[in-house]
């Protein structure tokens, strides 16, 4: 008969505590201690699986295996991506995060995309697709080993932006912006950039005669050429008088960094004053159409391909085409 534990009597069988770590102990020659990592919920999940055993409800719901996800996947992504990841988790674990992963159903997945699509079909996609790739890291880390739910479950088609905004429009709402505002879309349209690459640029930024940038999205590097428009807006930035001075290019009236949200409060604002629809994004579409030439247009957005900025300017722009040069 097997002796009783003194200490870890909360623990299984066989699972054994070091420090701050847990092993499974085989039990057998030569003796072996299987490292089941630090987290104890994680623990018991490995445990069962050496153990053959099924696991506990409370073990095996989304919410549990979603945050063993953050845990492993999280680091790879960029944090604007964590961000849109956690947005769309919350929605998704109010429906299924006390259910068994087992438990999720095609049925079940085709009625959340319904009820969603109701209201909000772009984000009800980027919801399943979320719900795909969690889907597939549990499968993976042998958490379920049923097909995966979403696959068959058709999402929305989505249309992409296909807004140009013209000098006028743009002008209107410029007239209207407050420094940092104006300070920010100028910054977006000649270099390109999107708003969250915008707004963390800095006097540090600027090395040899050049704006380098590691874009947030793509993780791509550019090194823009500090020249003409961009020159003399830097400079302008460099020497306006403030009470305080940060590194940000674009700052407040204080000599803060301007977040993400005070510049969509503050365009929001400056866009119902001048009466137009554009949205701050539609900006780097401009650039891409204004900078002229497809090759132009990759090297400064930072597409990864000449195709990519082809569909993107035609999309905004249209394909330009010559009539019919023929007398009837």
């Amino acid at each position: 008969m097997a002796r009783k534990r003194s200490t870890n009597v909360h623990l299984p069988p066989r699972m054994r505590q070091k420090g701050a770590s847990f092993y499974y102990d085989t039990q057998q020659k030569p003796r072996k201690w299987i490292p089941l990592g630090q987290n104890y919920q994680q623990a018991l999940i490995e445990w069962a699986k050496l153990e053959g055993r099924d696991l506990s409800p409370e073990l095996s719901t989304l919410a549990t295996i979603y945050d063993y996800y953050k845990r492993d996947v999280y680091p790879s992504k960029s944090p604007a991506t964590q961000k849109g990841n956690d947005r769309e988790a919350a929605k998704l674990l109010l429906v299924f995060g006390d259910s068994s992963i087992d438990s999720i159903t095609p049925a079940d997945v085709q009625r959340y995309m319904e009820a969603r699509g109701a209201t909000a079909r772009v984000r009800a996609n980027r919801e399943k697709a979320l719900l795909s790739h969690v889907w597939n890291f549990a499968r993976a880390k042998g958490y379920t080993s049923l097909p995966n739910p979403c696959t068959g479950i058709k999402g929305y088609r989505e249309r992409g932006r296909d807004k140009y905004v013209s000098d006028a429009e743009y002008k209107a709402v410029w007239e209207r912006a407050s420094q940092p505002l104006r300070d920010a879309m100028d910054l977006a349209y000649l270099t390109g950039q999107r708003p969250s690459d915008v707004l963390k640029l800095a006097l540090t930024d600027i090395q040899d005669g050049t704006l380098v940038i590691k874009q947030n999205k793509t993780g791509t590097k550019l090194r823009i050429v500090i020249e003409g428009e961009l020159e003399a807006l830097i400079e302008r930035i460099k020497t306006r008088e403030q009470k305080t001075k940060g590194l940000r290019l674009v700052q407040d009236e204080q000599g803060h960094s301007l977040t993400y949200w005070q510049l969509a409060n503050r365009f929001e604002e400056a866009r119902a004053a001048a009466g137009v629809t554009f949205q701050f994004r539609d900006i780097r579409a401009k650039a891409a159409t204004d900078v002229g030439g497809l090759d132009s247009a990759q090297q400064l957005l930072g597409h990864a391909s000449r195709a990519m900025s082809e569909h993107y300017v035609k999309k905004v722009a249209g394909s330009k085409v010559r009539p019919v040069n023929r007398k009837l």
